[in-house]
């Protein structure tokens, strides 16, 4: 059953997030169609964008990393080699130079398109597999276009199957709810945006090469709780070691991003995602531990929005729970 609406289940998503995209441009006077079929090219290419980023990022520092992995070893040697001298340990270093450059070099490609090329062939090894994921991404387009296009008549027809003494309840809880998510989205979108500076300053005093791409993907990225940080951090500080050594310049890395996580984990996502939907952000913390927990990686990725959900629920069982007669003792 997962695997049946996990595509109906990312459409859904896909087109709440690009709805007000598709309203924008039905305001500029474009035709229905037209904005839903814009909204979605826009928000495909953002997620493209995104892949495109991260392999450029890979594609800079593989080269770099097959070109200094000599040095490294020599360096090795000359720390390590007198310290296992007096424990009477010898290693013939030339031999396991050559040896770990050549495995190394091996498992690295020159460069990211090889990279991406060699991940396509080991998929399309797989002939049921690209075909299932083929199915999936077309159903999933399908579906969001015709979302993006009759949103209003899709909840109308959910509608119709509520019973009429509960619609008014039912509508009241769903525009709550949706006032709270479109919170949480303008509250992430504000968290990337002040990252995105940080980040891109930040490397960019430094010196580090790519900073400006490493700072935008680091605060995209922000909005996979605590995997999107250390992608970006071990990403940033790689292409620190292999651009400057272990010098200063590392630990100026470091800072940055300890700084950048203490930044956006205790203070902008709780204000300004956390308040901005009601939530303590004692309660942020619980919900992605509570969340990841039940549905792992899924479940980091939409704690936040729902525990919205979760919480306009709560709210109105609370409000049914304190009127009730059994709460407040009085007797029929």
């Amino acid at each position: 059953m997962a695997e049946i609406f996990t595509p109906f289940l990312a459409a859904f998503i896909l087109a709440y997030a690009l709805r007000p995209v598709g309203l924008w441009l039905e305001r500029h006077r474009l035709p229905k169609a037209l904005a839903a079929g814009l909204a979605m090219v826009f928000g495909l290419s953002l997620l493209a964008s995104i892949v495109i980023l991260l392999i450029s990022l890979i594609g800079q520092e593989i080269p770099l990393i097959k070109a200094q992995l000599p040095s490294w070893i020599e360096k090795t040697q000359l720390w390590l080699a007198p310290k296992l001298a007096e424990h009477n340990i010898v290693f013939d270093w030339g031999a396991l130079k050559e040896i770990a450059t050549q495995k190394i070099g091996a498992l690295l490609s020159d460069n990211a398109k090889n990279v991406v090329n060699t991940t396509l062939g080991t998929i399309l090894s797989s002939g049921g597999s690209i075909l299932s994921v083929l199915i999936d991404l077309v159903l999933t387009l399908f579906v969001l276009f015709y979302l993006l296009l009759d949103w209003n008549h899709f909840f109308e027809y959910l509608k119709k199957l509520i019973p009429l003494r509960f619609q008014a309840t039912a509508q009241h809880l769903c525009a709550k709810a949706d006032g709270l998510l479109s919170q949480y989205l303008r509250g992430q979108i504000l968290v990337i945006l002040v990252m995105a500076v940080y980040y891109c300053a930040g490397l960019s005093i430094i010196g580090v090469r790519g900073a400006i791409a490493l700072g935008v993907f680091t605060a995209i990225v922000v909005i996979i709780p605590y995997l999107g940080f250390w992608l970006g951090f071990i990403l940033a500080v790689l292409a620190a070691i292999l651009q400057f050594g272990l010098t200063a310049e590392v630990v100026g890395v470091l800072v940055i991003f300890g700084i950048g996580q203490m930044l956006e984990g205790f203070f902008l996502t709780p204000r300004l995602v956390g308040e901005r939907i009601g939530l303590h952000p004692v309660a942020v913390l619980f919900a992605l531990l509570i969340f990841g927990k039940l549905f792992g990686f899924v479940g980091v990725l939409l704690a936040l929005p729902a525990s919205a959900v979760s919480l306009v629920l709560i709210q109105f069982a609370w409000s049914l729970y304190t009127a009730s007669n059994w709460y407040q003792g009085s007797k029929k």
